[in-house]
């Protein structure tokens, strides 16, 4: 009888990739970046382990949506004080804080725990062509969608 290999926190190797996300649609990108961060490719996927990649997501300004989600799209804020509900929408995300937007979507699709918290810090997310982990030698990506 052959026995299930379970990767291990030791025996797990991170890679590094660096993504570009001009003109990517915004959903699919996300759900491909975040099964890069979970690891699910990779024939040693373990669901209790971190065992994904990090990624670095370079031009995130130019990141793109479908449909009306420009305008119809919109994030919220709550600051805790009665009447102090924000919103912002997708326009304003991509002028004010680009990065960000890519940041919420693919946090909303990893898990809500201490192992996708784990996984969401190998995420860099950079607005501009340029980013300070060279030292890494990451690879480029190609998302398939």
């Amino acid at each position: 009888m052959t026995k299930s290999y379970m990767a291990t926190a030791n025996t797990v190797e991170h890679k590094w990739f660096v993504i570009d996300a001009t003109d990517l649609v915004l959903g699919r990108a996300s759900s491909e970046i975040a099964s890069l961060l979970r690891g699910k490719g990779k024939p040693t996927y373990t669901p209790n382990v971190d065992c994904g990649d990090n990624v670095i997501i370079i031009n995130a300004e130019k990141i793109a949506v479908t449909g009306n989600k420009m305008d119809d799209k919109f994030y919220y804020h709550a600051s805790s004080y009665p009447g102090g509900l924000k919103t912002r929408s997708v326009k304003e995300m991509l002028a004010k804080q680009p990065h960000k937007v890519l940041e919420l979507a693919i946090r909303g699709m990893l898990p809500k725990s201490k192992l996708g918290d784990d996984m969401y810090r190998r995420l860099y997310v950079y607005v501009g062509p340029e980013h300070p982990h060279q030292a890494q030698k990451p690879e480029v990506y190609v998302l398939k969608g």
